[in-house]
């Protein structure tokens, strides 16, 4: 029998922090980490798990992900529909806290551009640091594969954060 009280207190912070780091934003992160360990306790229901860390990492950057593209697709639906998490506050920052909120905006958005695959590597890479034999040994693919992903990923995102900057720009 899994003790899911001691997984949950023992890599919740790393699923929450995985969370977060992706979504900025405390309640979509909360939602991310219980579907988490939901999926997760039904992965184990299923199969036995090797590595609880590594499991509950990709669920929650799967996850992450997802919520990003429902955030993307409101956003489309509805252009008026204003985010509070990005209105500056009373109180501004120095400028460049501004544009590094700002570029982290834009990586989300552009995130939940990519196709699944492509932004679950990018995610295990860049916020994960995960090597990428691990991304491989993660998601069941070869180590190239993870690098032609990761490659095709990181050139969309400059394509996506391009036009972004080009459009404001005009």
């Amino acid at each position: 029998m899994i003790d899911w009280r001691l997984i949950v207190e023992k890599h919740g912070p790393a699923v929450w922090q995985t969370a977060y780091r992706l979504l900025g934003n405390r309640a979509d992160a909360a939602d991310c980490f219980q579907e988490t360990f939901i999926c997760a306790l039904k992965v184990s229901r299923r199969q036995r798990v090797r590595s609880f860390p590594a499991l509950l990492t990709r669920l929650a950057t799967v996850r992450a992900i997802d919520k990003l593209r429902q955030r993307f697709r409101r956003a489309q639906v509805c252009a008026d529909a204003v985010d509070l998490a990005i209105v500056p506050g009373a109180n501004p920052g120095p400028a460049q806290q501004a544009q590094t909120r700002e570029l982290a905006v834009r990586l989300r958005e552009a995130l939940g551009q990519l196709p699944p695959q492509e932004a679950e590597v990018f995610c295990l890479r860049y916020l994960n640091d995960m090597s990428y034999r691990q991304i491989a040994k993660e998601l069941g693919i070869r180590t190239n594969a993870a690098g032609v992903r990761l490659h095709r990923a990181r050139a969309k995102l400059r394509e996506l954060l391009k036009t972004v900057v080009v459009k404001e720009e005009k």
